[in-house]
């Protein structure tokens, strides 16, 4: 049997039924991801570009056997298969998978970097995860989830919090 790696993903959605869009991402993630965890729903405002619909977002807590590389290429896969466009960095879209931790692996080229590397300023990631990895330590920063919560500002962007 091939070796299986924690992972926390990420995910987020902005555009059509926002609820149902992170439903079926889920579904797709099988059979390459086995879901352990799962955050309850995050509704934030947008980061970065303001002029757009609020997104709904949760994180994942998850196994798999795929390489880091793959797993990217995987998620990649799975947002284009969902109607995710090439549009404006960090505009609206249908579907959003990133990966947040891979083991504690910490991987820097250009095309992925392990940990997130702007997770730590995003309460859109770091609520979520905390419900599912709050003792979990950045291998980078050497503080828990928890920790980077507590460190962020009053007004993180969170409007509301739901259970599935």
């Amino acid at each position: 049997m091939k070796q299986q790696h924690l992972v926390y993903l990420a995910l987020g959605a902005n555009l059509g039924h926002r609820k149902n869009n992170l439903k079926q991402a889920l579904q797709k993630l099988a059979p390459n991801v086995e879901i352990l965890a799962t955050s309850r729903l995050y509704e934030t405002a947008p980061a970065y570009v303001f002029d757009q619909p609020a997104f709904l977002n949760m994180a994942v807590k998850g196994q798999t056997s795929l390489s880091p590389t793959d797993l990217l290429a995987y998620l990649k896969q799975i947002e284009t298969e969902m109607g995710r466009e090439k549009a404006v960095r960090f505009g609206p879209r249908l579907i959003d998978l990133d990966i947040i931790f891979y083991n504690d692996l910490i991987l820097n080229t250009p095309d992925l970097q392990i940990p997130h590397p702007r997770m730590a300023e995003r309460g859109f990631v770091l609520h979520p995860l905390a419900d599912i990895a709050a003792d979990f330590v950045h291998p980078v920063l050497k503080q828990t989830v928890a920790e980077l919560v507590a460190n962020l500002p009053a007004d993180d962007g969170i409007l509301t919090v739901t259970k599935w």
